[in-house]
């Protein structure tokens, strides 16, 4: 789990609140409903590690994972770009047809430590730390998913500048559908990898749930300074080597790669200054936060190719919301990995042959915005 697979937002994450001025995605309906979901309450016991950020201790590049290299660790960073005041941190190499990787909440560039090297011998691989997590700053704002969105968009025109394949995991993987709606004359084709996001009946649904279980028996009964206590407990609690640990994995059917490495990039971030905060933010604003945003309302209004990449033995996101995603949108193809919720890090040679041979048959061309 990049931080981001190790806790994704209870499909939490994947609800999202609109605003007027960004793009508006229309409510769609789609009756069957995903079982694989989580409560934003064990989210917040099990993965409130996500809010950590990840920035990951690492060794340089070496030859691991059956062979295949990884990124390097560099105490520095490696490139700051500034968006609205705040520095961004990010990754880029190769040359060739750009490539925009996309972390899942909690997670940063390093969680694609084993795919960035692989990707550039052929194409021109970025990476990013979203806002809040990361090597990132930890900003202080009210955040909500479109942030996010805003913040690709923006990187794909300032620093990209081309026509680029977006590729996203968990929270990673909606935000990479919705910078392709978003941005469609720039993004050439979308790969998700155990994406976060709800169908319209699926969203209705769990805001009943959270409305008579979170709200009515957690959220309004507790004041500010009692949920600092508590959610300043959960986030002391979480950014603890075991627990990180613990909570890997649960999501990391082999956990091989439960190293090192990776409980690093997830605790480190945690002592960033505002993290806490931030976290705090997270929890009651943002993944409290009713949504309006859904996969229907946003695969209708996308033109893109599109790839699912899903481990099948993801605990949180099963198979089955594949298989609604490529019924719903025709310009799909679907590959089942035998991996949990972060497929990238935990088969990444699987991951990275399905996704090379994909980009082969990419058109370069940006498609054409559809017309309604």
């Amino acid at each position: 789990m990049s931080a981001s697979c190790g806790v994704t937002p209870s499909l939490r994450t994947e609800l999202f609140t609109s605003s007027s001025k960004r793009t508006n995605f229309p409510a769609q309906t789609y009756k069957p409903r995903n079982k694989c979901e989580m409560s934003r309450r064990d989210f917040a016991v099990k993965g409130g590690i996500v809010a950590s950020g990840v920035s990951v201790m690492g060794t340089p590049s070496q030859s691991v994972q059956g062979g295949s290299e990884r990124l390097a660790y560099k105490p520095e960073g490696y490139n700051f770009w500034e968006w609205k005041g705040h520095k961004i941190h990010y990754v880029v190499q190769g040359e060739g047809l750009p490539i925009v990787l996309i972390h899942g909440f909690g997670a940063s560039v390093f969680h694609w430590r084993y795919n960035i090297p692989e990707l550039a011998k052929k194409y021109k691989v970025y990476a990013l730390d979203l806002l809040g997590f990361g090597w990132s700053d930890k900003a202080l704002i009210e955040y909500d998913a479109m942030v996010w969105t805003d913040q690709v968009i923006d990187f794909m025109k300032e620093v990209v500048k081309e026509p680029a394949v977006v590729v996203g995991n968990s929270l990673g993987g909606f935000t990479a559908l919705t910078v392709a709606v978003g941005l469609p004359e720039q993004v050439t084709g979308v790969a998700l990898l155990n994406s976060a996001g709800q169908f319209a009946s699926e969203s209705r649904k769990r805001e009943e749930v959270d409305e008579t279980v979170i709200t009515k028996f957690i959220v309004k009964p507790v004041k500010e300074i009692f949920q600092r206590v508590v959610l300043g407990f959960l986030f002391w609690q979480a950014k603890q080597p075991s627990r990180i640990e613990s909570v890997l994995k649960s999501v990391y059917k082999n956990t091989a790669n439960v190293d090192d490495y990776l409980i690093e990039s997830i605790s480190k971030p945690a002592t960033d200054p505002n993290a806490g905060e931030v976290y705090y933010r997270l929890m009651t604003r943002f993944l409290m936060n009713q949504s309006r945003y859904t996969l229907d309302s946003v695969l209708s209004q996308m033109t893109c190719p599109l790839l699912l990449l899903w481990g099948d033995l993801d605990p949180w996101v099963g198979p089955a919301k594949a298989e609604k995603i490529k019924a719903f949108y025709s310009n799909s193809s679907l590959v089942h990995l035998q991996a949990g919720h972060c497929p990238h890090d935990e088969v990444p040679e699987a991951v990275n042959i399905a996704l090379l041979d994909w980009l082969s048959n990419v058109d370069s061309k940006p498609s054409s915005p559809k017309v309604i």
